[in-house]
């Protein structure tokens, strides 16, 4: 798409830095800020993202308004419920075909514990293991040094195990057999087959692309009061960001990479933000009113300035991925699709920040996985305050 200049629009010079997501890169065709679907803060979506909802899902307008009301709901009542069970809590998850929170309990929940989870909405399963016990042993695995046919694992309350993802063909190597073994040493295991291995998603320079620093391009990821925030493997501390139009924007702050892909960029020169997701054309731009976690099970969307607008679901919260320069820990897992470029932007579900792209598999032809890095890790990694509307 071609861009309008800073001197033509001074908003679109707004959007861009402030445009989250697609890292400062302004379609000609994009409106002012975004109008909110309703004025109601509890408005399901802009029409927009329920159109891409019903592209993504196959829904209706009717189903995805539903399904957005019930993970609205879903996303308040997940702290509450791991309150309530308190030692017993076995993890939680949104049941898409129930349109309910599905909490976890171990055998030993109070018959009283159960019946207020039920009371407050929230579907029950009887567990083994508490969630605490199943981060413990992810934490063991974390200890593991994996090889390349590993792309990652997270604790699945679901199945009560450390869900381990092997690339198809590489189950019988060696390498892998000898980590898996260690691994069922040190904690249940479940494995995964996926179609091929993960990588991060950042792109050699091309003409009109969101934000360029070196030789590489990225997007733009939730912007903060100061600045904006995107993935560490973008860039190293103090190195300078230019953006779309290549003109000078700031310098990242902080960066970290791996074991986190996380880095924030301070903005000056002429340059300001604004809390919007931007939406290429293909949904409205996106309010961002908040961060509160979508619990796994949740419909989520990505913006990124080289594939712009997709939707999935979240796969798995504090996930471990295994990227050829190291494993980056605490990273949400999605199938939501991303290409090289659309590193650092933005994850979205209804009007709530998730987090930014890091890396993934496969691309938005044929389909693929993508891991983000969630972001309310970084606003305390860097004592940042998210710009909200």
């Amino acid at each position: 798409m071609r861009r309008t200049t800073l001197v033509r629009v001074g908003l679109a010079a707004l959007l861009t830095l402030g445009g989250l997501t697609a890292a400062g890169t302004l379609p000609a065709s994009a409106n002012p800020a975004p109008t909110p679907h309703t004025t109601a803060a509890d408005a399901p979506a802009s029409d927009g993202l329920l159109a891409a909802m019903r592209r993504d899902f196959g829904l209706t307008r009717n189903q995805a308004e539903a399904r957005l009301k019930a993970e609205r709901a879903a996303t308040a009542l997940a702290p509450k419920a791991r309150k309530t069970a308190g030692d017993a809590y076995g993890g939680s998850w949104f049941d898409a075909r129930s349109g309910r929170l599905t909490v976890a309990v171990t055998e030993d929940a109070s018959t009283a514990t159960r019946q207020s989870l039920r009371a407050a909405g929230a579907e029950l399963r009887t567990v083994r293991h508490t969630a605490r016990q199943l981060d413990a042993a992810k934490a063991r695995v974390d200890r593991l040094k994996a090889p390349t046919g590993v792309t990652a694992w997270h604790a699945d309350p679901a199945t009560g195990a450390v869900v381990v993802d092997v690339v198809r063909g590489r189950s019988s190597d060696n390498d892998v057999r000898r980590f898996l073994t260690r691994a069922r040493e040190t904690a249940p295991v479940t494995v995964r087959t996926v179609a091929k291995a993960a990588g991060t998603l950042a792109a050699g320079t091309v003409g009109g692309d969101p934000y360029y620093t070196g030789n590489v391009r990225c997007s733009i990821g939730f912007s903060v009061y100061g600045g904006f925030v995107t993935a560490g493997h973008c860039g190293q501390p103090s190195a300078a960001v230019y953006g779309w139009d290549h003109s000078y924007v700031g310098n990242f702050q902080g960066s970290s990479f791996p074991d986190n892909d996380y880095a924030w960029v301070n903005v000056g020169s002429g340059w300001w933000t604004v809390p919007v997701v931007l939406g290429w054309g293909t949904v409205s731009d996106q309010l961002v009113r908040g961060s509160a976690v979508a619990p796994p099970g949740s419909s989520i969307c990505r913006s990124g300035s080289t594939s712009h607008w997709h939707c999935g679901t979240v796969l798995a919260l504090n996930e471990t991925v295994n990227y050829s320069q190291g494993a980056v820990h605490e990273v949400t897992h999605t199938n939501v699709c991303a290409e090289p470029g659309d590193s650092g932007g933005s994850f979205i579900s209804g009007d709530q920040a998730q987090g930014v792209t890091s890396g993934g598999w496969g691309n938005c032809t044929s389909g693929g996985e993508t891991w983000f890095q969630p972001v309310n890790e970084i606003l305390n990694r860097y004592g940042l305050t998210l710009h909200t509307a």
